[in-house]
């Protein structure tokens, strides 16, 4: 009996359905882990001055992996007759019909009670903070339909976990966090604008609205601002949290990969702009060396 259920499960149709969960969770794709770990990671490094408490180190990990898929669930539940008419998500499993609106959503509660579980082993201030983070997730995918500002939205959802990092380290959430906490909002609207430029004739056509179509014409001008803006702000981090010189050549090492991005944007071709988002992830890492070298080495 143990076998022919393990043969069940195994079989080509149950394979196929476990590929288009995977699929539909993103997990083919962890850019999007790495966009949002990062910094997680910086906050958790800066509330503990160094490695954090383990328990909340692997509670956030976790809390990032399984929030980023249900973020994808949502999104693709919202843009499901979208999708179905851009060439880059005519594939995904619900535009496909590979799975029914019913199974994402049970997949999605089933991902948000695994994350509420995670945060409910922390403190009250931190589950307090995630209801917040639940809140944007869930608003962002809508956006598109009535603001040219939908990454703003983003950004704010993904640096939540910023304060919720600081909350379950120290139990508090000092007003340093909103320095960390609007540089990680202006990386995401930067990143995400590069992400909806590979799209943005496409939402012109279905009359969706970002940052992308906004900025249409200056986006040179109005990213390589932001990114001038984000460096101001790791710089004040690193004042703020007396980081030392190895965090500043971290920095140095986000500026020139900036300046890179920016070489991408200027071939004016969608490969070119997706190209230049999944390359943001390594901002995220450089700064996330500088910060924990530093502790380790002070």
């Amino acid at each position: 009996m143990r076998v022919t259920r393990i043969e069940a499960m195994l079989s080509p149709s149950n394979k196929k359905l476990m590929k288009s969960y995977w699929e539909l969770m993103r997990f083919h794709k962890p850019i999007g882990i790495t966009l949002l770990l990062w910094p997680t990671w910086w906050a958790l490094w800066l509330a503990a001055e160094g490695f954090p408490d383990l328990s909340v180190f692997i509670i956030f990990t976790l809390g990032v992996i399984v929030m980023r898929a249900a973020g994808c669930i949502i999104n693709d539940i919202a843009d499901i007759d979208l999708d179905k008419h851009v060439a880059r998500t005519t594939q995904r499993p619900l535009a496909s019909g590979e799975l029914t609106l019913t199974q994402a959503k049970k997949a999605f509660l089933i991902l948000l009670c695994i994350a509420l579980f995670l945060v409910s082993l922390t403190n009250l201030l931190t589950i307090y903070l995630s209801i917040v983070a639940v809140i944007l997730a869930c608003a962002y995918p809508f956006m598109k339909r009535y603001t040219h500002l939908p990454q703003v939205v983003l950004g704010a959802a993904f640096a939540m976990s910023i304060p919720m990092a600081f909350a379950a380290q120290n139990n508090a959430v000092e007003p340093v966090v909103i320095v960390i906490y609007v540089t990680s909002l202006l990386l995401t609207v930067v990143y995400d604008t590069f992400y909806g430029m590979t799209d943005r004739e496409y939402d012109k056509k279905m009359g969706m609205k970002s940052t992308a179509i906004l900025f249409e014409g200056n986006e040179k001008l109005i990213t390589g601002s932001l990114q001038l803006m984000v460096l101001f702000g790791f710089w004040l981090i690193g004042q703020r949290f007396e980081l030392g010189t190895i965090y500043y050549v971290s920095v140095i090492a986000a500026a020139a990969l900036m300046v890179y991005h920016q070489s991408l944007i200027s071939r004016r071709q969608p490969e070119a702009y997706f190209a230049a988002f999944i390359h943001n992830q390594w901002i995220g890492f450089a700064i996330f060396v500088g910060i924990a070298l530093h502790y380790a080495l002070t």
